[in-house]
């Protein structure tokens, strides 16, 4: 049997888009924004893994504004293939996928 593939922290720090929309999130629902910050992050994050790996769980960390996340290695090796492929760190494309999602739960599809 092989080893394991070893975990890969990848840490970015969200849009101001991103932040806005949970912070829009958090105001319609009462919610205080720390909380509807890991809110947003975790349905973002839930919905790129669920479309590369199919997993239907998320385990991540937020401290001072940056999410730390440990991708599945389906969505490890998609990013770091498309990382190559453009010249970019495998966790500016997570933030950059985390952020198609900044708006979705809004009510009205607003942006």
């Amino acid at each position: 049997m092989g080893r394991p593939e070893a975990a890969v922290t990848l840490s970015f720090e969200p849009s101001e888009r991103f932040r806005a929309a949970a912070a829009e999130w958090g105001d319609r629902r009462h919610v205080a924004p720390e909380e509807a910050f890991e809110v947003k992050a975790e349905q973002a994050l839930l919905e790129v893994e669920y479309l590369v790996s199919g997993a239907t769980e998320v385990e991540f960390d937020v401290a001072d504004g940056t999410v730390a996340y440990d991708p599945s290695p389906e969505l490890r090796a998609l990013l770091e293939e498309r990382a190559e492929e453009v010249g970019l760190d495998p966790a500016v494309l997570l933030g950059l996928y985390v952020d198609l999602f900044a708006s979705v739960f809004l009510e009205g599809g607003e942006a």
